[in-house]
C-alpha cells in the first residue's frame, strides 16, 4: 500500500518532517483554510503542492495524493435550490485538482456534524489517551444540554433516566468540556459550533429523513460522478462516524447495504469508497474482509484503526491498530490481495493509499497540544505496526500463492 498520513496544514502541530520519518511517502490534505463551497482555484491548489514537495530536493520525496476533503455544502445536503451553484463550485474545484496531478478525492455526506465523540482524553490502561463515544454522555448533551424536542424518544427509557441522574451531578466544567467535544468542528480543527443557534442547524433537517437524504447524495453523485470520471478523478466517500443516527439526524453511508446502494447510484469506477475500519467495524453487522472482497475494485482510499465495543455496543473507543473489534490482520490480507488483483489486470497504479487513522496521545505527546486523534507518536505506533503486518502477509502469499479474484462482487 501507498504509506501516508494526513496533515493539516502550517499549522499542523505535526510538521511534514514527522511524516516523511514515520515513513510515508503521501500527503492526505486539504485546503483547509477556504470556506466550505468556494472553488479550489488552481494557484492555492499549487501553493499546498509546492508546500508538501518543500524539501523534496534535500530528502525523500512527500507529494499530496489525496484530498481529505473535499466539503460537500449543507445545501446540496438538503436538496436546496442552492444545491445547483455549490455543485457547480464542486465540480470545478475537481477539474482543477485534475488538473494539478491529484486524483483522489474524499468527502462525507453525514448533515451537519462532520464527526461525533464525547471523550478526547479517554485513559487506557497503558496510560495512552484514546478518543471514545459514550452513548448515555451523548444522551446528556442531547436531552438535557441541548434539550431537543422529541430527543428522549430516541433513547430506551432506562438511558433517559440514567442520562438525568448524570446531569445532575454534573459541575459545570464537566458540563462545558462535554459540549464542547461534541460540537467539535471538522477535524484538524479546535473550533466547536456555538450551542446557542445549534438547534436551528438541526431543524434544518427536520423533514429530511433517510430516503430524502439517501436522494440528496444520489443526486450529488449524478452530478459530479461524470466529472469526475471524464477528468480521471476517484471520488471516495467516508462512512458516518459513527454509523448510526444522532440527534435525529438521518445517515446513509453506516451498512453494507448503504454503500452497495450510493455505488450502484452512479455505477462508475470514478464512484468509490474511502474504506475506513474505525467507522464500519463500530457496527458489528459490518463484514469488514468480506466488504473489502465484495467492494475492493470501488475502493480508492483506505483508513486504518481498530475500535472496541464496550458493554454497551454504542460505546467505544478507539484501541491500538492491531487490536480492538476489527480483524486487521483478515481486512489487511483482502488489501493485499486486491492490490495484487489490479496489479493482475494491468492497472496503472494498484497501490492503495492508505493512513493509520486516530492515533493515542501518548509517551512525549501526551504533554503537547495536539489536534485529537491526530498526534504523531501514536500514528507513528500504528503506521509500523501496519507496515509490519502488510509485510508478513506478502511474505506468507508470496510463500503460498492463492487464486486471485478475476472481480470484486458486481463492482
Amino acid at each position: 500500500m501507498l504509506h501516508t498520513m494526513r496533515w493539516f496544514g502550517s499549522h499542523d502541530p505535526v510538521p511534514l518532517s514527522a511524516l516523511r520519518q514515520a515513513g510515508c511517502s503521501g500527503v492526505v490534505t486539504a485546503l483547509h483554510q477556504l470556506p466550505v463551497g468556494v472553488v479550489w482555484p488552481v494557484a492555492e491548489i499549487r501553493a499546498r503542492q509546492q508546500l508538501v514537495e518543500a524539501d523534496n530536493h534535500r530528502y525523500a520525496p512527500l507529494h499530496w495524493t489525496v484530498v481529505e476533503s473535499l466539503p460537500v455544502h449543507e445545501a446540496i445536503k438538503k436538496g436546496l435550490p442552492a444545491r445547483e451553484e455549490y455543485i457547480r463550485h464542486y465540480q470545478e474545484s475537481l477539474r482543477n485538482l485534475a488538473a494539478c496531478g491529484i486524483r483522489t478525492v474524499c468527502y462525507n455526506f453525514m448533515p451537519v456534524l462532520d464527526w461525533s465523540r464525547t471523550n478526547l482524553a479517554y485513559e487506557l490502561p497503558d496510560g495512552s489517551r484514546a478518543l471514545r463515544f459514550v452513548w448515555q454522555d451523548f444522551a446528556v448533551f442531547d436531552i438535557c444540554i441541548l434539550g431537543r424536542p422529541g430527543a428522549e424518544n430516541d433513547y430506551a427509557a432506562d438511558v433517559v433516566t440514567a442520562a438525568h441522574t448524570q446531569w445532575a451531578t454534573m459541575s459545570e466544567e464537566e458540563e462545558a468540556a462535554l459540549t464542547n467535544t461534541v460540537l467539535l468542528g471538522l477535524p484538524g480543527s479546535e473550533e466547536s459550533f456555538e450551542l446557542e443557534g445549534f438547534q436551528a442547524l438541526l431543524h434544518e433537517y427536520a423533514a429530511i429523513d433517510a430516503a430524502a437524504l439517501r436522494e440528496n447524495l444520489y443526486y450529488f453523485l449524478r452530478a459530479v460522478g461524470p466529472v469526475a470520471e471524464e477528468v480521471g478523478v476517484n471520488l471516495c466517500i467516508h462512512p458516518d462516524d459513527p454509523p448510526f443516527p444522532l440527534l435525529g439526524l438521518p445517515r446513509v453511508v453506516s451498512t453494507e447495504a448503504d454503500l452497495r446502494g450510493l455505488l450502484a447510484a452512479y455505477d462508475s469506477p470514478a464512484n468509490g469508497l474511502t474504506f475506513c475500519t474505525g467507522s464500519l467495524g463500530v457496527r458489528p453487522d459490518n463484514d469488514l474482509p468480506g466488504m473489502v472482497a465484495r467492494f475492493g475494485a470501488r475502493i480508492h482510499f483506505v483508513h486504518l484503526r481498530a475500535t472496541k465495543r464496550e458493554e454497551n455496543p454504542r460505546n467505544f473507543h478507539e484501541a491500538d491498530h492491531l487490536t480492538g473489534d476489527v480483524d486487521m490482520y483478515a481486512v489487511v490480507r483482502a488489501l493485499v490481495l486486491e492490490e495484487a488483483r489490479r496489479a493482475a489486470a494491468g492497472h496503472p497504479a494498484p497501490q492503495l493509499p492508505m493512513r493509520p487513522d486516530h492515533g493515542h496521545q501518548m509517551l512525549d505527546d501526551l504533554e503537547k497540544r495536539t489536534y485529537p486523534g491526530y498526534s504523531a507518536i501514536g500514528r507513528l505506533r500504528g503506521l509500523a505496526e501496519l507496515r509490519g503486518l502488510e509485510l508478513g502477509i506478502r511474505g506468507g502469499l508470496a510463500a503460498a500463492p492463492v487464486p486471485l479474484q478475476t472481480a470484486a462482487a458486481a463492482y
